[in-house]
């Protein structure tokens, strides 16, 4: 069987209501790609729910897991950094069975806290889907262990099996993360950067923006060099979600500490990247000076298009991007794309409907088929390749994996993007002596 694909003109004929299921990850067991080609657990490459939780500054973590899921921590899923902020609470099978290691929790976050030198700002508890089979009450288990502790405790839900509930894990972790700020006195000078993990990419422009608007604190939880830090993100006067995942927790902060939030959108497209901006300002009532920033993004995407505007790409979704917004941004600066590799939601399909506009035998690829398991790459012409999961399917096509856990944004992304494509390209040129692209 080959690899299941469909083009975007099927795909926008089918419309939203009628996907097929290859590309839904509701209708799959586990959405493990692109995790996979870490040799990894869903969810667990980059940060996933155990990394994430150890966000808050001075926190610590207490696994409780069956043996398997202790060794994938230990040996692979989190850095070297976090080693001496992790602790292990193991079940056996009749832990699993009964529930018998839950009277354990509490003397076990106990004996973490009273082996630190220094007391934990919060002690975190991972349980993966062993105890979401039980029915495990993890909020009345922290509860117990925080008063038990003399600590605050919260649990990270690491439940492969709720990925399409109404709290998927990665959902439920950013909440948790921001669950210990507490009501204080607002700054008007103050704001909250929400969605990520990793400090944004500080050469942004965001940054300059607010600052030119009268911001003089831009907080973000990576960027909290303690727990002090952290406590002052209470003060902020509105917040910045840059990740739909981060939704949940902007409306819990609005609701507890009086904090509203403006979601803004990663995207390459620089006439949507200036709209936006327009909203925001419109929104805070002040206007940005993105001029300088707005030109050199265009720059950069000319010098591309003059060097090499015959190019065609391949897009994947492992990327700091959404493929199809991406894909799209490359078909209307002129370049073709032949492949995106990607799982479509209600939130992209209104790209695929553009994008089968303009290129409308672009063929979409799902990660989640088994089939790729037989993709070939046959008579589709690739010269560049977007994203880890794309240069997978292409090895011997150059490319950019542009998957950095500090992340791009606005215009300084895009600038940043295209003069990157162009330097790869430019040194195969200097490799293989062809100039440019065929037009």
């Amino acid at each position: 069987m080959e690899a299941f694909c469909m083009t975007a003109r099927e795909l926008a004929e089918k419309g939203r209501d009628d996907i097929p299921a290859e590309f839904l990850s509701k209708e799959h067991l586990i959405y493990s790609s692109p995790a996979t080609l870490s040799f990894n657990s869903p969810g667990a490459q980059g940060f996933g729910v155990k990394r994430a939780g150890l966000a808050v500054p001075g926190s610590v973590m207490l696994l409780v897991a069956p043996g398997c899921c202790g060794r994938n921590t230990a040996i692979s899923s989190v850095p070297g950094q976090y080693r001496d902020r992790f602790f292990f609470l193991l079940q056996d099978e009749t832990d699993i069975v009964t529930g018998r290691h839950l009277p354990k929790i509490k003397k076990a976050v106990k004996e973490v806290v009273d082996f630190l030198e220094k007391k934990p700002s919060v002690v975190m508890i991972c349980i993966t889907c062993v105890d979401a089979l039980l029915g495990t009450d993890m909020e009345r288990v922290c509860r117990e262990a925080s008063e038990y502790a003399g600590v605050p405790v919260r649990a990270c839900y690491m439940y492969a099996l709720t990925r399409e509930g109404r709290m998927p894990p990665m959902t439920a972790v950013r909440k948790t993360v921001y669950s210990l700020l507490e009501k204080s006195t607002k700054d008007p000078t103050a704001v909250n950067i929400l969605g990520e993990f990793a400090e944004l990419d500080g050469d942004s422009e965001l940054f300059e923006l607010l600052k030119g608007v009268g911001i003089k604190h831009i907080r973000q939880l990576a960027g909290c060099e303690d727990f002090e830090e952290y406590k002052k993100m209470s003060q902020a006067n509105f917040n910045i979600i840059l990740n739909p995942e981060c939704r949940s927790a902007a409306d819990e902060m609005n609701r507890n500490l009086e904090i509203p939030g403006i979601e803004l959108t990663r995207q390459y497209r620089i006439d949507k990247i200036k709209k936006q901006y327009e909203l925001f300002a419109s929104a805070v009532g002040c206007e940005f000076d993105y001029g300088a920033y707005e030109e050199e993004a265009q720059k950069a995407v000319d010098a591309l298009v003059e060097e090499y505007g015959g190019m065609t790409f391949s897009v994947g979704e492992w990327i700091n991007a959404d493929a199809f917004e991406l894909s799209l941004a490359l078909l209307q600066y002129g370049f073709g794309v032949s492949e995106i590799f990607g799982t479509i939601t209600n939130e992209n399909f209104a790209y695929i409907k553009a994008i089968a506009k303009l290129s409308p035998e672009t063929c979409i690829y799902s990660n989640l088929s088994p089939t790729m398991l037989n993709y070939s790459i046959g008579t589709k012409k690739s010269d560049f390749t977007l994203g880890r999961d794309a240069a997978y399917y292409h090895p011997c096509c150059p490319g950019l994996e542009w998957n950095s856990e500090n992340k791009p944004f606005g215009f300084v992304g895009v600038r940043k993007l295209f003069e990157q494509i162009k330097g790869v390209m430019d040194s195969q040129t200097e490799n293989t002596g062809s100039l440019r692209c065929e037009r």
